[in-house]
């Protein structure tokens, strides 16, 4: 039995602009006050684990007891079949810079790597862990399939989705109008097993 959420604030563990706007985004409908660890200056920390869920839930954690209130965060990335999963959970290392994260380095990366390969299969991956300040996790694991194409394509979204097509469309993230994004997205999977599970109810 999954544990409901009956607050109505939590903490959206990520100081990833984007990513806490695409959750901030999901959460409205429940009318929720979902802050995020940045504005609140929580401490980001370090990602030790060695999978999506792992990760999701460390961060979920330590938001929910530095805050005291529940927390919500969510580990995501690309994991490209020819790469072996790569860059999976180290997506965002594969953005680091000297000034910073660049994910038109990291694109670049992606498609440097693919120079040898004829394989374009990837899938976005998201686990999303909702943690309260007792310790007590949910998790749910997203994905949505698609293939990579160069050169990058779109402005909409953020990270690496102006190289992602998801399957059936004919258009990148990156090009995608968000409300379409947030219907299929790997986050959204994610999201309407959490909803369903802990927010139903509401």
């Amino acid at each position: 039995m999954y544990r409901r959420f009956d607050g109505d604030k939590l903490i959206v563990a990520s100081h990833n602009a984007g990513k806490v706007r695409e959750i901030n985004d999901l959460l409205r409908p429940f009318r929720i006050d979902a802050v995020s660890a940045g504005d609140l200056g929580l401490p980001e920390p370090e990602e030790t684990g060695l999978t999506f869920r792992a990760n999701a839930e460390l961060k979920a954690l330590a938001a929910a007891e530095a805050a005291n209130l529940p927390a919500l965060a969510d580990d995501s990335g690309l994991a490209v079949d020819a790469l072996c999963g790569d860059p999976g959970i180290y997506s965002a290392r594969w953005a680091e810079t000297p000034n910073g994260r660049d994910f038109t380095y990291a694109m670049g990366r992606v498609e440097e790597a693919l120079q040898d390969h004829s394989n374009r299969h990837a899938r976005f991956v998201c686990a999303l862990s909702l943690a309260w300040p007792d310790g007590h996790v949910e998790t749910f694991e997203g994905t949505v399939e698609g293939e990579l194409v160069f050169p990058a394509r779109g402005t909409e979204g953020f990270g690496y989705d102006p190289i992602f097509q998801a399957e059936g469309h004919a258009v990148t993230f990156g090009e995608m109008d968000p409300e379409e994004k947030h219907r299929i997205s790997h986050r959204a999977d994610a999201f309407r097993q959490l909803i369903n599970a802990c927010f139903n109810y509401r």
